[in-house]
């Protein structure tokens, strides 16, 4: 989806021409082409730039879009976008043109809640609380000391938000709770590298959390890259959690202390985490999977299936290999056969 006009400040129009200078990129197409937003490729309209690394079995955007791909042969196999800018290094390309085009919002003046904001009357807020404009808090929400929701930001009715924590990019339903300290909607650790050297990548989505989550203390959640981040209905994540950007936590999943998930995860509806247990992105968690504790996935985890160590593996194989590993340390295997225990 387009960058959420409540969260970032669009500073442009920029032509295409413009963005191939700034980028480095060669530029074939309309140089005069306006481009105000971004998105993803399957999504991506008029005047809107997205990012490709390859063409092949790319889907085509809509007409008078704007590409930034990986080389010429990616070009070849787009037939939508107006203009195409080909850069040696693209996702750093796409970073900085996201940056000239988009600018996320923030709190400036003197008043703690901003004239703009929206707070029910039977809202709660403590001390110290600040409320940026466009922000909208429902009736009977409570907002803790020092807490900090940003510009354009969405409390749903009954939500309980503790003491100092941060909410930014993120639209809440009913009855959420987001303890103490937690961080909401902060950009999270994408980079990219070119002849400059390592470049933070712009984050234009939300978080996007449904009824009955709740959120630990001192948990942070980042929001979307491009796509958002989405917590589904009645999740419960414990307190020094971490969500990555672009993921999704299915309905009623459950997340123990230290555990946290890398980029665009996927966890499924009634998975649960052990404590500490460890995620590497682009990875499905699935239905009702579970993961022991101090598990560190680097594979699809199936239905139902519980897995655990590191890396994470079946629950019966793991145990099987721990129980070898002992009888060899302990020494009885001498004098026989040492067979593969998987």
């Amino acid at each position: 989806m387009a960058a959420d006009a409540r969260f970032f400040e669009r500073l442009g129009p920029l032509s295409a021409g413009e963005l191939a200078a700034l980028c480095g990129a060669e530029l074939v197409g309309d140089a005069a082409l306006a481009v105000t937003d971004v998105n993803t490729p399957d999504r991506a309209g008029a005047g809107e730039l997205f990012f490709l690394a390859k063409g092949a079995d790319a889907p085509q955007p809509g007409e008078g879009a704007c590409a930034i791909v990986a080389g010429a042969d990616a070009a070849e196999a787009l037939a939508g976008p107006a203009a195409v800018l080909i850069a040696k290094d693209p996702r750093a390309a796409f970073g900085r043109a996201c940056a000239a085009l988009l600018r996320a919002r923030d709190h400036m003046g003197a008043d703690w809640v901003h004239p703009e904001a929206d707070v029910h009357a039977r809202a709660r807020l403590g001390p110290g609380v600040m409320v940026g404009p466009g922000a909208v808090i429902a009736a009977e929400a409570e907002i803790g000391p020092g807490a900090v929701i940003g510009p354009g930001v969405v409390i749903g009715p009954r939500c309980r938000i503790g003491a100092r924590a941060v909410v930014r990019c993120a639209v809440l339903g009913a009855d959420v709770e987001i303890l103490s300290g937690a961080v909401i909607g902060e950009a999270g650790f994408g980079l990219a590298q070119d002849h400059a050297g390592l470049l933070s990548m712009p984050h234009v989505g939300r978080v996007m959390i449904e009824d009955e989550v709740v959120i630990g203390a001192n948990t942070t959640v980042d929001r979307g890259m491009i796509r958002d981040t989405v917590l589904r209905k009645a999740c419960k994540i414990d307190n020094l959690c971490h969500v990555a950007h672009n993921c999704e936590i299915g309905e009623y999943a459950v997340m123990a202390a230290f555990s946290g998930v890398s980029g665009s995860v996927t966890v499924g509806r009634g998975a649960q985490f052990g404590g500490r247990a460890g995620v590497a992105d682009h990875l499905r968690i699935g239905d009702g999977a579970r993961l022991a504790a101090f598990a560190g996935v680097m594979k699809d985890v199936p239905d139902g299936e519980t897995w655990a160590g590191s890396p994470a593996q079946p629950i019966q194989r793991f145990m099987r290999e721990t129980v070898w590993i002992r009888r060899q340390a302990a020494g009885k295997g001498r004098g026989k056969a040492k067979k593969d225990p998987s």
